[in-house]
C-alpha cells in the first residue's frame, strides 16, 4: 500500500468534516439572525414590545371589557325583563373570560398590565374619540361617561332597560372599532383569533339589543 492510498481517505474525512462544520456554523447563524429579526420586530423571545398594538389592544380592551361587565351587572340587578338579565349575565361571562386571556397574555409577553404608553396611543388618531391636544387623555371608543353610569345606576325597570340598552349598543359599536384596528396591525394568532370573535359576538349582540330596544315602550 503506497503512501497516497494512506493519505486519501484521511484527506477525504478532512473535506467532509469541513463542510458539516460549516453546515452547522450556517445553521447557527441563520437562527441567530432569525432572533435578532425577531427581537427588533417583537421583542424578546418573539413576543410584542411594549408599544406595540398588541399589547395597547391587550390593555385597553380589558379596561373597555371592564366598563361592560359593570354595567352589565347594574342592570341585573335593575331590569324585570329576563331577557335582558340573560343578556347582561352572557356579556359579562364572556367579557370577564376575554380580559383574563388578554392579562395572561400581558404575563406571558413579559409585560406589565399599565404600560408605558397613554391609552390609545396604539390607535393614534384615526377613531372617532380622539381629543384635541397632547396633554388631554384620547377617549375610548365606545366608552360609557359618568353621567350615564350615573342615570343608569339610579334608573329602575322599563328605564332601565332602555339606558342599558342604548349605552352598550354604542359600548359594543366601539369594541368593534378596537377590534378592527388591532385585526389591521396584527397578525399574532391569538390576537387575531380573539379579536374576531369579539367583533363576530358583539356584532350579533348589538342586532339583538336595537330588537329589544325598539320593543320597549
Amino acid at each position: 500500500m503506497t503512501d497516497a492510498s494512506l493519505q486519501d481517505p484521511t484527506t477525504s474525512s478532512r473535506s467532509r468534516g469541513e463542510v458539516v462544520g460549516l453546515s452547522v456554523l450556517l445553521g447557527v447563524m441563520c437562527l441567530l439572525a432569525g432572533l435578532v429579526l425577531g427581537w427588533a420586530v417583537f421583542g424578546r423571545g418573539g413576543f410584542p414590545l411594549d408599544n406595540s398594538a398588541e399589547a395597547g389592544f391587550s390593555r385597553d380592551m380589558q379596561t373597555h371589557h371592564g366598563q361592560a361587565v359593570q354595567m352589565s351587572l347594574l342592570i341585573a340587578e335593575r331590569t324585570e325583563d329576563p331577557a335582558v338579565r340573560t343578556l347582561a349575565n352572557d356579556i359579562m361571562t364572556s367579557q370577564q373570560g376575554q380580559a383574563g386571556r388578554m392579562s395572561g397574555w400581558l404575563e406571558v409577553w413579559g409585560l406589565s398590565p399599565t404600560g408605558s404608553e397613554p391609552a390609545m396611543a396604539w390607535m393614534g388618531s384615526e377613531h372617532h374619540g380622539a381629543t384635541a391636544g397632547a396633554a388631554e387623555s384620547v377617549a375610548m371608543p365606545g366608552m360609557a361617561s359618568a353621567t350615564d353610569i350615573a342615570n343608569l345606576t339610579a334608573a329602575r325597570g322599563v328605564d332601565a332597560d332602555r339606558i342599558f340598552l342604548s349605552l352598550m349598543i354604542e359600548h359594543h359599536r366601539g369594541g368593534i372599532e378596537m377590534a378592527d384596528a388591532v385585526l389591521a396591525r396584527s397578525k399574532r394568532t391569538e390576537v387575531v383569533t380573539l379579536a374576531g370573535a369579539m367583533k363576530s359576538a358583539q356584532t350579533s349582540e348589538i342586532a339583538v339589543m336595537e330588537q329589544m330596544l325598539a320593543g320597549k315602550p
